[in-house]
């Protein structure tokens, strides 16, 4: 049988330290053994070569047996037991070979690992925990803020431990640390408020604490203890992510070493599944921890992640209480809908306390109303036009707006902190609050630049821990939630206020052109009664004098005859335009009362009314089964008399004429408007001279015609007066033409 180890022995440059992969460093600290045993078989697969030192036996002495053969059926039975209850987090004690251990197991893969440490005396007794633990309970209620609560963890976690110093360390969104509380021996100075760069817990040890929530470095001057395996596939490995002895990256061994530190425990606080933050335990000597200690110590974590939420919104609520009753006074002003109101805003320092903001804007169409710090006119229409493009039309608050707006540089000094809100479809509207520039100090344990140093030798974490300051510019204080969701609120009152402006402002010109209109309307009637009444007089006196002139026609020479004649025409078309349009006006007026209408009858009356024309024109008019509609008789008469004489006026000569009046059935989703309409059709048709079907609307315009006068008569009224009978029917008509083939008319009239 082949044996080799599994030591990961890449060396760690500037070009993959980002991603070494310490989850399967192939070695363990040396306070205690691994075993590797494969699942189902539990063949020791898997042994670190300190075997000896604990139990006597080696690891090429247990590799490849069972683990029965190797400690025994009952080791094996309570092995198995153990396993077999997924939740038990106290460790199994075994007695192996003489020697008593706490032994941890957990599954990697197929792999069962099983880690031992020899068995201590508990130095302190479980009830001085237990009453620890309580104690602290006690005093977390008397905590009201985060701060304190992270203080009170920190002192507990270094009664219970005893280590020289623990920290509360928070990170921020870019993973930047800060030591937020800390518990030390007077000894030691303060590494409270201190910044630890991103780069000093790289991504890949982030995401170990995510997995492993406990991690302890018994010795940091340790020698790293190799584990072996049975060579029997290329390139197999163990996964020690959720590992206890997980032997540690030597950069990071190194970067302890250069703080003066002796041994470590760092627990991980989640939060909202993301890592929060740790607590980090550092002792200045060698030092390990019973397991009952550990588990004391992780549940001083537990307690704080389960807190954070609560003491955020304490810390909160002061800031919420100040910005509500800020945003109630607003919501109680009396604003008329006006734009001069939001000069009764702006006034109102509220306005500013909502979010506790320098400055504000309000953009209005082509005003802008300020208040505070703000920056100048044209400073505001640039960042507003550009803020609304660079959001869609929404929002965005941000306190360092050169993260954004990279070409003013200037502007993003004055104002880097900005909560932007677009009120309207456009970048006419919108509300902007400002905060002016606060330069920040921060405490750096070195320099953050320096985190990693290369020299001739190769990789190294930094030495120098020395306060380092930075002044950051071009930012402001962040805004808090409650202050976001307060400017929000009233983002959204200002976006209503601004809605009944816009509405009461069109009201106000409907009403100004509903005048205008009844005016018009009123004149109109007025020119119609003088077209239709007033106007006939003269043209019956017109018609009487020229009849008088033409009765002494042996008096009058025949020009003047044929000069009187036209007088006499021109004066009957006038009097006939005038009667059509008193038809067409009176159509819009008509409040005539619905009925059931026989159409069939209907026609064949018309029919028989134009008889003399139909005879004239040698025509023959079929009328076919018409249905019974609700309508206004009269109105329908004239409706299918108009489009009968239309066609006899528009037949061939040398052609009979042929007109016919049909049902077509019942047809819905015809309308325009309504496509759940039903409606009745019917359709009129002749084979006379037809007309180009691009004047298929158009004729249907008062007025319009196709034809000189001279050619056939008309005042270009009929068909306007055929389309307004149809729409005061709540119908349509529609109109298809041929050009020597014939038209085709087709009424349509809904059904209810």
């Amino acid at each position: 049988m082949k044996i080799r180890d599994i030591l990961n022995r890449e060396i760690v440059n500037l070009t993959n330290c980002e991603h070494e992969p310490i989850h399967i460093p192939g070695s363990i600290q040396p306070h205690g053994f691994l075993l590797g045993l494969k699942t189902g078989t539990w063949l020791i697969d898997f042994c670190s070569a300190n075997t000896s030192d604990y139990i006597g036996i080696s690891h090429t002495e247990l590799l490849g047996r069972t683990f029965a053969t190797a400690f025994g059926d009952e080791r094996e039975h309570l092995f198995k037991e153990y396993i077999s209850h997924a939740l038990v987090t106290a460790p199994l004690k075994l007695e192996l070979f003489g020697r008593n251990f706490n032994c941890t197991i957990h599954i990697s893969g197929a792999h069962y690992i099983l880690e031992a440490e020899p068995l201590t005396h508990v130095s302190a007794p479980l009830s001085s925990i237990y009453d620890q633990t309580s104690q602290f309970l006690a005093y977390m209620n008397e905590t009201h803020t985060l701060k304190e609560l992270c203080q009170l963890v920190a002192d507990g976690t270094r009664e219970i431990t005893g280590y020289d110093r623990v920290m509360v360390y928070r990170f921020d969104k870019d993973y930047n640390g800060e030591v937020f509380a800390e518990s030390r021996d007077e000894k030691f100075e303060p590494f409270l408020g201190l910044h630890y760069p991103h780069t000093d817990i790289p991504v890949q040890a982030r995401e170990l604490y995510l997995k492993n929530l406990l991690r302890l470095i018994a010795d940091i001057g340790y020698k790293p203890v190799p584990i072996y395996t049975i060579d029997d596939t290329h390139g197999k490995n163990l996964d020690l992510s959720h590992s206890i002895l997980r032997s540690t990256s030597p950069i990071h061994i190194q970067y302890l070493q250069n703080m003066g530190v002796g041994a470590t425990l760092t627990i991980s606080l989640i939060h909202q599944k993301k890592l929060w933050g740790l607590i980090a335990c550092h002792h200045y000597s060698p030092k390990n921890l019973t397991p009952e200690i550990r588990l004391a110590a992780q549940l001083q974590g537990n307690f704080l992640t389960s807190q954070i939420d609560v003491r955020q919104s304490n810390e909160e609520y002061e800031v919420s209480r100040k910005t509500n009753a800020a945003l109630e006074k607003l919501n109680a002003l009396h604003l008329s809908p006006k734009s001069e109101s939001f000069e009764q805003v702006i006034a109102c320092n509220e306005l500013l306390e909502i979010c506790n903001a320098g400055g504000v804007s309000i953009k209005f169409g082509n005003e802008i109303f300020t208040s505070g710090s703000v920056p100048e006119h044209d400073e505001i229409l640039m960042l507003s036009d550009w803020l609304f493009n660079y959001t869609n039309a929404g929002q965005l608050h941000t306190d360092k707006l050169l993260g954004h707006l990279h070409d003013h540089k200037e502007l993003c000094q004055k104002v880097p902190g900005i909560v932007y809100h677009s009120l309207g479809l456009d970048a006419d509207n919108c509300v902007i609050w400002y905060r002016p520039e606060t330069i920040a100090e921060v405490n750096w344990a070195g320099d953050p630049a320096k985190a990693i140093v290369k020299d001739e030798k190769g990789l190294f974490p930094r030495k120098s821990f020395e306060l380092w300051r930075e002044f950051v510019k071009y930012q402001s204080k962040p805004w808090s939630t409650p202050e976001l969701n307060s400017a929000a609120n009233y983002a959204h009152s200002l976006q209503r206020q601004m809605a009944l402006i816009l509405l009461t402002e069109e009201s106000r010109r409907n009403l100004e052109l509903n005048q205008i209109l009844k005016e018009t309307n009123s004149e109109l009637e007025n020119i119609n009664w003088i077209s239709t009444h007033d106007l006939q007089e003269p043209l019956r006196k017109i018609q009487l004098i020229a009849s008088r002139l033409l009765s002494k026609e042996n008096d009058i020479s025949p020009d003047v005859i044929d000069a009187i004649l036209r007088m006499n025409q021109s004066a009957s078309r006038m009097q006939a335009l005038l009667v059509d349009i008193l038809k067409y006006t009176r159509i819009q007026h008509t409040k005539a009362i619905f009925e059931k209408v026989k159409l069939e009858n209907l026609v064949q009356q018309t029919v028989e009314e134009l008889k003399e024309a139909v005879t004239e024109k040698m025509a023959i008019v079929k009328v076919n089964g018409l249905p019974e509609i609700n309508g206004v008789a009269f109105l329908l008469k004239q409706l299918f008399s108009n489009l009968i004489s239309n066609s006899l006026k528009y037949s061939k000569d040398d052609t009979a004429s042929e007109i016919l009046v049909d049902y077509q059935g019942r047809e819905p989703n015809v309308s325009p408007t309504d496509r759940d309409a039903l409606f009745e059709v019917i359709r009129i048709s002749d084979n006379g001279i037809g007309f180009e079907q691009q004047f298929s609307e158009n004729i249907f315009n008062i007025f319009t015609r196709l034809h000189p006068q001279a050619e056939y008569k008309g005042s270009g009224v009929g068909l306007a007066l055929c389309k307004k009978i149809m729409q005061t029917h709540s119908g349509f008509i529609k109109a298809e033409g041929t050009p020597d083939s014939g038209a085709v008319f087709t009424l349509y009239f809904p059904v209810n």
